[in-house]
């Protein structure tokens, strides 16, 4: 009984390595919607997959074979190994409160930005930086 991996939805990125075993499918899946999802396989790419597909299936057969099925057709893929990636950098640093500027860095700002805002402020500044 095939093992279903990932279920893409809408366009799929099928990208090839050019010197080594490799096929990479990115895109949104069904699984983790809003998650930036890519599945790379450590095998040769059929020679007639298309650049992209649309709403793709991939399923594990057994062993090292892997079965690519989209309405445009369906590939099988011979692989070594499959790895899962799913990009979830936007969640995890939107789950962590932003740190607190320093309040020596705060109140050199304040001072800079207040001495900036007048003319003789300016004036200062240009002094002190000669």
């Amino acid at each position: 009984m095939p093992e279903r991996l990932a279920t893409f939805r809408g366009e799929v990125r099928c990208e090839r390595a050019a010197s080594v075993p490799g096929l990479i499918l990115s895109g949104n899946t069904l699984e983790a919607p809003g998650e930036p999802t890519a599945l790379a396989f450590s095998g040769y790419a059929p020679p007639d997959l298309p650049a992209t597909l649309a709403d793709a299936v991939i399923e594990h057969v057994g062993g090292p074979q892997y079965r690519i099925s989209a309405p445009a057709g369906s590939w099988q893929v011979s692989a070594s190994a499959v790895h899962l990636h799913r990009e979830i950098a936007a969640q995890f640093y939107a789950a962590i409160p932003p740190r607190r500027a320093p309040w020596m860095k705060r109140l050199f700002w304040r001072a800079v930005l207040g001495l900036g805002a007048s003319r003789a402020g300016l004036a200062l500044l240009k002094a002190l930086r000669r």
